[in-house]
């Protein structure tokens, strides 16, 4: 696992903006590399606005969007298209905008989708799909995902792994969540091996309610208390802050980034 990289931006647009720019960058860099690049996409409004910033983005055509594999890290399991799911955010916000591969494109499912109603079953259609998905260098049951992107909440919980709760230390690649403290209650998210499976994981905070659990997860705390200090990558793991969010992290932990 890797050691944390701080970096605080002055605010949540510049941060959204210095997201959106380092993402392209970093698919751009894995596709010369490997010829194609996979993502984790997050929800909440700090997600939306890095969405829209790669949307908007001179040099989004500087990716080949087809040769890009789509996943996501939690869902809210509600009906397709229901404004509160994460996908629907992610489509609209920047999807649908992109000429992707809509076979590379892997939303995780529905509660209206073809297991119906059933947290459990959807949570193992998509660790199939996930495991059809890896290959034998990722060495595990889901793919090394190239970026994997996380919000963090006040409580610190990353994707759907709340403080306590029995999903945070499961060994299956994907969970249901039920009962989530957070509405809606039922919930699907992939779990702490597969983020950590990742080869590089980004959490992106902005918010003064954020600052205590990003502190904690950054000075020692332990995952059942706050699920975000189990979010590391192989290769790398990128805190990325606006400075709200910051605030209360000790002297020397954090660096400010460059405009």
């Amino acid at each position: 696992m890797s050691t944390p990289t701080v970096l605080v931006h002055r605010d949540p647009d510049e941060l959204a903006a210095a997201v959106a720019a380092r993402l392209l960058t970093r698919l751009v860099d894995v596709q010369s590399a490997r010829g194609s690049a996979s993502l984790v996409l997050t929800g909440g409004s700090i997600a939306r606005r890095i969405y829209e910033a790669v949307a908007e983005s001179p040099a989004r055509g500087a990716v080949d969007w087809r040769r890009l594999d789509v996943w996501w890290g939690d869902e809210r399991f509600l009906p397709s298209g229901d404004a509160e799911r994460n996908e629907t955010l992610a489509r609209e916000s920047l999807l649908d905008a992109l000429p992707l591969d809509p076979a590379r494109v892997h939303p995780m499912p529905a509660s209206d989708g073809p297991d119906g109603n059933d947290p459990e079953a959807a949570a193992s259609r998509y660790a199939d799909e996930l495991s059809q998905a890896s290959r034998p260098e990722d060495h595990g049951p889901a793919p090394a995902f190239d970026v994997c992107l996380l919000g963090v909440g006040p409580d610190g919980h990353i994707a759907s792994l709340f403080p306590g709760m029995p999903a945070l230390y499961d060994e299956r690649p994907v969970v249901a969540v039920r009962g989530a403290p957070k509405p809606p209650p039922v919930r699907i998210s992939l779990t702490v091996p597969v983020v950590q499976g990742s080869r590089e994981v980004w959490c992106v905070v902005a918010g003064a309610d954020k600052a205590k659990a990003v502190a904690m997860a950054l000075s020692g705390a332990g995952p059942t208390q706050v699920p975000a200090a189990a979010a590391t990558g192989r290769d790398r793991t990128l805190w990325l802050l606006d400075r709200a969010a910051a605030r209360s992290l000790p002297p020397g932990l954090a660096r400010i980034a460059s405009p």
